[in-house]
């Protein structure tokens, strides 16, 4: 695992909680990244909305590696995706460091940092 993905990622998070509340892990922060994908700003999201954020999130950060390309937005605006390359089989800390490393890119990309 690479020493400073970890560390830029834990500054993410610091950043983050300042504006949004202490105690954010990596779902809270994929959360955020759905809602900003989507656009609609702060409003309550139900419990499938909130996955749907999610899968949101994923798709677009693992998009740069390969993995999925965004195809359309629907007719009420949610982003759509192809999957177009397979995620190699990670374990559960593989998984949590390729997710933090592609939240991490996500935010420097996007000038959030």
């Amino acid at each position: 695992m690479d020493h400073k993905t970890i560390i830029e990622y834990q500054g993410i998070v610091q950043q983050l909680e300042s504006k949004f509340g202490e105690g954010l892990d990596l779902d809270s922060v994929l959360l955020l990244i759905g809602i900003q994908e989507l656009g609609f700003g702060y409003k309550r999201y139900s419990k499938d909305e909130k996955m749907n954020l999610m899968h949101v999130a994923i798709c677009t950060i693992l998009e740069p590696f390969g993995f999925y390309e965004f195809t359309h937005n629907d007719e009420d605006g949610w982003p759509h995706f192809d999957k177009v390359g397979n995620i190699p089989p990670l374990k559960g800390k593989e998984q949590e460091f390729l997710l933090k490393e592609a939240v991490t890119q996500y935010f420097r990309v996007n000038d959030y940092l």
